[in-house]
């Protein structure tokens, strides 16, 4: 997919018109993957840009009377910016202030589109608990079945806890481990006695199903909306 630049709003030639050409052109690549269920990476990336431009906006006090400067490093963990002096005259902020405003208000309802996808599919989600829960279920295998489709994909996760500026988060690293074909014999429960046969490593391991009753992009959506919803059930659960 085609994307922006961190700083694509206050780098090249600051003209309002061509940085409006340059956002509409992403946002219709955005907008056309949303019509097809299609949320990732395009949530995510609208959304860290549009934090972006508000934290700049935010910040423009402070940055005009050192000169506004060039974002040139992120740290995803913390959405740290640095800049380097790019501008020092009055007339280049007020373009600045006139490309960030618009930018906003056509981000924001794409962004509120993208959020209704995600909860619709949450909402189709069911996760269900395979066997006992373990008294530690951060790792383990988790199944997924997609709708109408012939197989429910098998994945080993861990869940993570970092650190962030104000709080605690909990995110989730997952490894393929195979598909098994959906029948009246590949249960639930038989494909978690064939996962402890198969791999030693886990002699008990916490093992959920995830299923969707409607069929999405699997990679791009249901996928990614099923992790974030195993953290937030484990979470419950635990």
């Amino acid at each position: 997919m085609k994307t922006l630049s961190a700083n694509w709003f206050i780098e090249g030639y600051l003209d309002f018109e061509h940085k409006k050409y340059v956002l509409l052109d992403y946002l219709q690549q955005i907008n056309q993957h949303f019509d097809k269920s299609r949320l990732y990476p395009n949530l995510t990336d609208l959304i860290f840009h549009y934090n972006n431009l508000v934290s700049f906006k935010e910040n423009k006090t402070s940055l005009q009377q050192a000169f506004p400067q060039r974002l040139t490093q992120i740290e995803i963990t913390a959405i740290k910016l640095t800049y380097k002096k790019i501008v020092e005259d009055d007339e280049a902020i007020k373009e600045i202030e006139q490309i960030i405003t618009y930018a906003l208000s056509q981000m924001d309802p794409a962004i509120k589109t993208g959020k209704e996808i995600y909860d619709f599919v949450e909402r189709h989600l069911n996760i269900e608990t395979v066997g006992v829960i373990p008294l530690i279920p951060y790792h383990g295998y988790f199944s997924l079945r997609n709708g109408s489709q012939n197989g429910n994909w098998v994945y080993e996760y861990q869940v993570t806890i970092f650190e962030g500026k104000d709080d605690r988060y909990r995110g989730i690293n997952t490894r393929f481990v195979d598909i098994y074909e959906h029948s009246i014999t590949n249960t639930p429960e038989s494909i978690k006695s064939d996962l402890i046969y198969r791999y030693k490593h886990l002699p008990n391991p916490a093992v959920y199903h995830v299923e969707s009753d409607i069929t999405f992009p699997m990679e791009q959506t249901l996928l990614p909306v099923a992790k974030k919803s195993l953290v937030k059930y484990i979470s419950q659960v635990a």
